[in-house]
C-alpha cells in the first residue's frame, strides 16, 4: 500500500557492527519503506569495523542497490561513532535511522511519516512491546525511568532507535557521544532547542543474529560514567543551549 504522505527526500541510516546475518534484509526492506514515502532517497550503512562477514555482504549489496552508500570504519568507533558518521554523510532533507540488527522493522517508517503534522518537528518510535529476556526488560525499564527523571525527557522512550528527524536539525546539533549514550545526548539536545517530537508505537523483535553490545558488566559501568558526564554537560552546564542561542 502506498503512503499518501511524501517526504521531499530521505536518508536512511543503518549503523552495523557484526550484523552480517541481518544487514541485507535491512537494506532490502529499507528500500521498500523509502519508496513508499519518497521518490528521492539514499541508504547509508556505516560498517563499524565488523569482524564477521558484514563487509562481504555489503560489497555484494552495493552491486544490487544503486541507492546504497557504505562507510567502512577501519577501527571500531562505537555505536555513537557509527551514527555520527552516518548523520554527517546524509545528503537528503530527512534522516531516518534504526539499527542494523533487525530488532526494528524499517517498513514501519510509514507510521513515522504519518505522524508528521503542523507543530511536529520529528517523530520518535516507542516500543509497543519488548522482545527481550525478563532481566533485560527489567534493566531497560529501570534505566529508562532513571534517565527520564535525571534529564527531564518529554518523550516516553528515549532508548528506541527508530527515529525520523529533519537533516537540518541533525546538522544543527553537535553530537559527541561515541557510545550508546548518543541517544540521550541527541534527544536532550533536540528537545532543549525547542523542537517537538511526535511518538508512535513500533514493534520490537527478538535478536536473531549476533550478540548485544550493551548487556555486560563492563559496558554498564561505562554507561554509568557516560551518564554522569552527560548530566554534567547537558543538565548542569547547558553548554549546548548557549551554543544554539549564539547561532
Amino acid at each position: 500500500m502506498m503512503n499518501a504522505k511524501k517526504l521531499s527526500s530521505l536518508s536512511i541510516i543503518f549503523p552495523a557492527y557484526n550484523d552480517g546475518g541481518t544487514i541485507a534484509s535491512m537494506i532490502a526492506t529499507g528500500k521498500i519503506a523509502a519508496e513508499q514515502v519518497t521518490d528521492d532517497f539514499e541508504i547509508i550503512v556505516v560498517n563499524d569495523a565488523s569482524s564477521d562477514y558484514t563487509t562481504d555482504v555489503l560489497v555484494e549489496m552495493q552491486k544490487r542497490y544503486s541507492e546504497l552508500r557504505v562507510i567502512h570504519h577501519e577501527i571500531n568507533r562505537g555505536y555513537g561513532g557509527a551514527l555520527i558518521s552516518g548523520f554527517s554523510a546524509a545528503k537528503k532533507d530527512w534522516t531516518f535511522y534504526t539499527d542494523g540488527d533487525a530488532q526494528y522493522n524499517p517498513l514501519e517508517l510509514t507510521k513515522l511519516v504519518d505522524a508528521l503534522s503542523i507543530g511536529v518537528d520529528a517523530v520518535n518510535g516507542y516500543k509497543a512491546g519488548r522482545s527481550d529476556s525478563l532481566m533485560r526488560i527489567f534493566i531497560g525499564r529501570l534505566y529508562h525511568h532513571f534517565v527520564k527523571i535525571l534529564f527531564g525527557f518529554r518523550i516516553r522512550d528515549v532508548d528506541c532507535d527508530f527515529r525520523l528527524i529533519p537533516t537540518k536539525i541533525m546538522q544543527e546539533i553537535q553530537l559527541k557521544s561515541f557510545s550508546g549514550s548518543i541517544c540521550l545526548e541527541m534527544v536532550k539536545k533536540i528537545e532543549d532547542v525547542g523542537y517537538i517530537f511526535a511518538e508512535v508505537p513500533v514493534s520490537h523483535y527478538e535478536r536473531k543474529y549476533g550478540v548485544s553490545q550493551f548487556f555486560n558488566f563492563k559496558r554498564i559501568l561505562q554507561t554509568l560514567q557516560q551518564l554522569i558526564n552527560l548530566y554534567w554537560t547537558l543538565v548542569i552546564k547547558k553548554e549546548h543551549i548557549k551554543t544554539s542561542h549564539e547561532h
